[in-house]
């Protein structure tokens, strides 16, 4: 079965129960945790940091409990957040939860709730809840009805739980690698001032080193590529340092193409390809060579070492990585 074979089906017809939470304003140190607007972050996770203790009647912790498999939808909050969403996958203590939140429980033998709670927090990220919201002042607000009225893709339970299993891991990579590169970063930077101290003056690296762009010879012309010349693309940029490419052209093709020769010992960098999600790829050259549209190549001055410089923008690249993925997270 593919996805084009998965039919829809209501919320209504899937959901057991369709519960608000409990609005209080009172606080107490020995009372029940409740789960608030703010425990839910857009990505559909909880933050147990920003937690509150509430005072609770025997009464309302019976009918406002979450057990493992709920899900909390977040239906008032302002209207950029309402709609964020998360399942709950139980406590070593009773947890409530607040008015702002509706509490989905699904009929399991036919809706997983963490394939539940994915499918959520995307119609969120694609903005579905705003034109549903009623809004005053600055809280919006989905009601129970509406949401209930949405229709679900629906593959069968296996593969609900296949999916959910799927993102859930890719999501724990995510949160590990955001987690190395912010320790890396800490590290790295007391070991720089544990070595060199504070630096009172900075030189613009634009003062140091000179930018080279690359470009294409023509394709069609078969013998612009028959020549012995290293012509480098993203492709090549496999280790530290290159010595030969995998492609060579004349002297012809670079005279009548934007590509130029650049001398031994240039910095190279990868600055257009899907790698860059990933990793900053950078190498030096140990020849002359000129190379495509997607790499950069960077000459140094007597004043920087190559060496030192590929040093510095290797372990940059965690501020690069966590820049390029608040972009993708605003589209």
């Amino acid at each position: 079965m593919t996805f084009n074979d998965w039919h829809t089906v209501r919320l209504a017809d899937l959901i057991q129960s369709a519960q608000p939470g409990f609005a209080t304003g009172e606080r107490a140190d020995d009372g029940v945790i409740q789960m608030r607007m703010n425990n839910v972050t857009t990505n559909g996770e909880l933050d147990w940091s920003k937690f509150i203790r509430v005072p609770t009647t025997n009464k309302q912790v019976q009918k406002y409990s979450l057990k493992s498999g709920d899900v909390l939808f977040n239906s008032t909050n302002s209207p950029e957040l309402v709609g964020k969403t998360t399942a709950f996958l139980g406590h070593k203590e009773p947890i409530v939860f607040s008015n702002h939140f509706l509490r989905l429980r699904t009929n399991g033998r036919r809706l997983d709730p963490q394939y539940l709670a994915r499918w959520l927090t995307k119609q969120w990220q694609l903005r579905v809840f705003e034109k549903y919201c009623t809004q005053w002042v600055n809280q919006a607000t989905v009601r129970k009805e509406d949401l209930l009225s949405l229709e679900i893709p629906l593959p069968p339970l296996d593969e609900q739980r296949r999916i959910a299993a799927i993102l859930s891991r890719a999501d724990r990579l995510r949160r590990l690698r955001r987690t190395a590169l912010e320790l890396s970063d800490g590290y790295l930077q007391s070991v720089f001032l544990e070595m060199f101290g504070e630096l009172e003056n900075y030189v613009p690296l634009g003062k140091l080193v000179t930018i080279t762009g690359g470009g294409t010879p023509s394709r069609k012309i078969v013998e612009y590529y028959q020549g012995d010349i290293p012509w480098l693309t993203a492709k090549d940029m496999i280790a530290d340092y290159i010595s030969d490419t995998q492609e060579h052209v004349t002297a012809e093709a670079i005279k009548k193409s934007a590509t130029k020769l650049v001398p031994k010992g240039s910095i190279l960098v990868v600055v257009k390809s899907k790698v860059l999600m990933r990793r900053l790829p950078l190498a030096i050259t140990k020849v002359p060579l000129c190379h495509g549209q997607d790499i950069k190549s960077i000459q140094c001055s007597d004043r920087i070492a190559p060496e030192f410089l590929v040093y510095v923008l290797k372990h940059n690249t965690p501020n690069l990585l966590n820049q390029a993925e608040e972009q993708i997270q605003k589209v």
